[in-house]
């Protein structure tokens, strides 16, 4: 993505900004409630997504915390200084250098799908460790449906053919493809959710950075540690999630010493871009469990 070219009718575009924290150079969103002294949030994407997917939710938490959201590496605005850097571990250790850089140490990591992961794994790296997790739908397993065997098998076919990128852009950014494999989530989104994603399925580099990091994806050493993450964690599940089934969530919550899972039946994969609102409040009243229960600015 180009910010001269993109950037102004970004959603929430006011909020951003750029760091150069090698090896790379971050799109990073800022929000909170003016002279606030309140916990701070760290918000993480899915694979193939970016600070957009909080576009709606970002603001509704910005009234109780300082939140965070960057685009991954070699996603949306993120350029990746290296591309062998795109894995689970050396991504999380390197969003653990940028909070370093940021002077920012995130009371809470809220994570989407590969981004539930990612935070679970960055829970265990930074220097003072998070006082909760929450995992979206978060993908603990196999992706399934278009989602399951698009990202691995577009993933394994990259690194034998360098255009590929260029060609699913091409060929699966029409508004109908991007319309299909979002219900293949079992999510609706609106018509501006749909050009959004629209937008970053054209973009020939996100899609390029979205399946190197596919590519390197290895969640089996994760999985193995999950009983021996201790920090507080909720796994909130869309009920129709095609994509990451909620089972996968009610398994890992079972094996972990203090996870609970609440599942949501209406909603899928992207449930949060469907009910912000809503999903707000359900991490709103999880972290006021944890003694995060912010004052707004008002109070």
């Amino acid at each position: 993505m180009d910010w001269e070219r993109d950037g102004a009718h970004w959603p929430n575009h006011a909020a951003s900004r750029f760091v150069a924290c090698r090896p790379h150079r971050w799109h990073l969103q800022e929000m909170a409630p003016p002279g606030a002294d309140v916990p701070t949030l760290l918000l993480l994407h899915g694979a193939g997504g970016a600070t957009h997917s909080w576009r709606d939710l970002m603001p509704e938490l910005a009234r109780d915390y300082r939140v965070l959201a960057v685009d991954l590496p070699g996603q949306g605005f993120s350029r990746a200084g290296s591309r062998l850097r795109l894995g689970i571990d050396a991504m999380a250790e390197d969003l653990a250098a940028l909070m370093a850089h940021e002077h920012r140490a995130p009371d809470a990591l809220i994570g989407h799908s590969a981004g539930g992961a990612l935070a679970l794994r960055l829970a265990e790296l930074l220097p003072g460790p998070p006082r909760a997790v929450v995992g979206l739908n978060a993908a603990l397993g196999k992706f399934r449906g278009m989602a399951g065997w698009l990202f691995p098998l577009m993933a394994k076919v990259l690194a034998l053919n360098p255009f590929t990128a260029t060609l699913f852009s091409r060929t699966a950014s029409s508004e109908a493809s991007v319309r299909a494999l979002i219900q293949s989530t079992g999510s609706r989104l609106d018509a501006r959710g749909v050009s959004l994603y629209r937008s970053l399925l054209a973009d020939r580099a996100h899609v390029d950075g979205t399946l190197a990091m596919m590519a390197q994806w290895d969640l089996d050493p994760l999985i193995a540690s999950l009983p021996r993450i201790a920090v507080p964690t909720l796994f909130l599940t869309g009920g129709r999630d095609s994509a990451v089934p909620p089972a996968t969530s009610e398994r890992a919550a079972a094996r972990m010493p203090a996870a609970i899972w609440t599942n949501d039946p209406p909603h899928g994969h992207l449930m949060h871009e469907e009910v912000p609102a809503q999903t707000a409040a359900a991490i709103r009243a999880f972290l006021a469990d944890q003694g995060m229960g912010a004052p707004t600015a008002a109070t």
